[in-house]
C-alpha cells in the first residue's frame, strides 16, 4: 500500500469534509444549530475540527484499499462509504442526542443525517478517485460485497 495514497486520500477527505462541515455547521445553518442547542461554545474550537478530520482522513483513507475483493469500483466505493458512515452517523448522531439537551431532536436527526450522506458519498468519490486504476482484489472468505 502506497503512502503516498494514503496521504493523498486524506488530503483529497480534508479538502472534501472540512469546508463542508464549517459551512454547514458554522455559516450556512448556524442559527439552525444554535436554536436547536447543538453549538453551545461562543467560539468553537476550529482547529480540534480539523484535527479530528485530518484524523479521520488518515483512517478512511488506510482502510479503504484494504477490504475491497473485486467487482466495479464505483460500487465498492459507494459501501465503503455506507458503512463507514453509517458507523460515524451512530457515533456522532445518536451519542450527541443521547448527551446533549437539543430540541427538537427529530431536526437534530434530519438536518446530521443529511450533512452525513453529503460527507460520506464525498468521502466515496474522493477516495475511489484517489485509489482509481490501484484497487487490488484481496483474498478472503468475507466482503463488503456480500454486505448488500
Amino acid at each position: 500500500m502506497s503512502v503516498n495514497r494514503i496521504a493523498l486520500g486524506t488530503l483529497a477527505y480534508l479538502v472534501a469534509v472540512f469546508p463542508l462541515a464549517y459551512a454547514w455547521h458554522l455559516v450556512v445553518f448556524k442559527e439552525l444549530y444554535d436554536s436547536i442547542g447543538y453549538i453551545t461554545r461562543d467560539e468553537p474550537i476550529i482547529a480540534l475540527g480539523f484535527g479530528a478530520i485530518l484524523f479521520q482522513g488518515a483512517i478512511f483513507a488506510y482502510l479503504f484499499p484494504r477490504f475491497y475483493r473485486g467487482g466495479p469500483p464505483l460500487l465498492y466505493s459507494l459501501k465503503f462509504a455506507a458503512i463507514m458512515g453509517a458507523l460515524h452517523w451512530t457515533n456522532h448522531v445518536l451519542a450527541a442526542a443521547a448527551k446533549h439537551n437539543m430540541t427538537p431532536l427529530s431536526t437534530w436527526f434530519a438536518m446530521e443525517t443529511l450533512y452525513l450522506t453529503i460527507q460520506f458519498l464525498a468521502t466515496g468519490l474522493a477516495l475511489l478517485w484517489v485509489y482509481r486504476g490501484a484497487l487490488v482484489p484481496i483474498a478472503g472468505d468475507e466482503s463488503l460485497e456480500s454486505a448488500g
